[in-house]
C-alpha cells in the first residue's frame, strides 16, 4: 500500500525532511573524517620540520639539504592548514543548510506550501561544488528540488587550481611564517630561502638517500592530500 502511495503521489513532507537530513549528517561524517585526517596530517609535518632542523645542527654538513627540507614541508603544512580550513568552512555551511532546511519543513507544515530558498540554494551550489563532497551533495541538492526548497542545480565541482588560488604569491612568506612558528628560535642561518641560481653540487651518496626518504614522505603526505578530495 506504502509502495504504491510512493508511486502515485511521491514521498510525504516527512519522508522528505528525514531523507535531506540524513544527506547531510552524511556529508558531515565524511568532512570530519578529512578533518582528522588533516590534523595527523598536520602534525606529522610539522615533526618532519624540526626533524630536518635537528639534523642540520648535528651535521651542519647537512645544513643546506636540510634548509631546503623544512622549505618543502612547510608548503606542504600550508596545503594542509589551509585545505583544513575550507573544509571548516564547508561543515560550518552544511550545518547551516539543515537548519535552514528544518525551517523551510517546518513553515510547510504550519502554512502548508513552501517557498524556494536563494539561501539554500546558493550554499547548496557552494557546497556540490567541492569535489569532497559532490556525490553526495549532488544527492541532497535532488532531494531539495523535489521538495521544492531550491529551484535548481549546478554544477562542476571546482578545479585544484581555483581551490589553491593565491597559493604561490603567498607561499614564500607563508613559509618563512610557519617555520618561525615551529622552529621558533631555533631557526638556523640556512634556513633562508636558497638562491635560485646557485648550483648545487653533488652530494654524497648518504645525503642522496636522505634526500630519497625525504622525497617519498613528502610524495606520501601529497598521496594523503589528494585521496582527502576523491
Amino acid at each position: 500500500m506504502q509502495a504504491v502511495r510512493h508511486a502515485i503521489w511521491g514521498p510525504t513532507p516527512e519522508e522528505q525532511k528525514r531523507k535531506c537530513n540524513a544527506l547531510v549528517r552524511a556529508n558531515v561524517r565524511k568532512l570530519d573524517r578529512d578533518i582528522a585526517q588533516l590534523k595527523t596530517l598536520d602534525s606529522k609535518t610539522r615533526n618532519f620540520i624540526l626533524q630536518a632542523s635537528k639534523r642540520a645542527q648535528k651535521n651542519p654538513s647537512q645544513a643546506k639539504q636540510a634548509s631546503q627540507e623544512t622549505r618543502i614541508f612547510a608548503k606542504e603544512l600550508i596545503r594542509v592548514r589551509k585545505q583544513n580550513t575550507r573544509l571548516q568552512t564547508s561543515k560550518a555551511q552544511l550545518q547551516s543548510v539543515q537548519m535552514q532546511v528544518n525551517e523551510a519543513f517546518s513553515v510547510r507544515k504550519i502554512e502548508g506550501s513552501i517557498r524556494a530558498s536563494t539561501g539554500i540554494m546558493k550554499d547548496v551550489n557552494t557546497l556540490v561544488r567541492l569535489p569532497e563532497l559532490t556525490g553526495t551533495m549532488r544527492e541532497l541538492s535532488q532531494e531539495l528540488v523535489k521538495a521544492g526548497i531550491i529551484e535548481e542545480m549546478v554544477g562542476d565541482s571546482l578545479p585544484d587550481d581555483q581551490l589553491l588560488e593565491g597559493e604561490d604569491e603567498e607561499a614564500e612568506t607563508e613559509v618563512d611564517k610557519v617555520l618561525g612558528e615551529i622552529l621558533k628560535d631555533r631557526l638556523p642561518p640556512a634556513a633562508e630561502k636558497p638562491a635560485a641560481e646557485e648550483p648545487i653540487a653533488a652530494p654524497p651518496v648518504a645525503e642522496e638517500e636522505d634526500e630519497e626518504d625525504s622525497q617519498e614522505l613528502l610524495e606520501q603526505m601529497r598521496g594523503r592530500l589528494e585521496a582527502l578530495k576523491s
